[in-house]
């Protein structure tokens, strides 16, 4: 166990953004999921431009990665204009 009160701060915050970008992607995941389920453009594009946002944040916050991010974005997108 550390012995430092900086390390055991250290431990405390690395434990807290764990979990909290973990309920993040997972958030991000279902919303994706959502999105490749529906059928209606016009409501898949409203929710695109919800989760769309969100991607590009956590990309931004390397809760994931940003190319992943970006290519989550392409292929929703390419699914949307794809629906009738």
């Amino acid at each position: 166990m550390a012995n430092h009160s900086s390390s055991l701060k250290r431990i405390r915050q690395a434990e807290k953004r764990r979990l909290e970008n973990r309920y993040w992607a997972k958030t991000a995941r279902n919303a994706v999921r959502r999105i490749r389920k529906m059928t209606d453009k016009k409501e898949a594009q409203e929710a695109y431009n919800k989760t769309s946002a969100l991607l590009q944040r956590l990309g931004r916050k390397n809760v994931i990665s940003k190319n992943k991010a970006s290519n989550l974005c392409s292929s929703l997108q390419i699914h949307i204009n794809k629906l009738a």
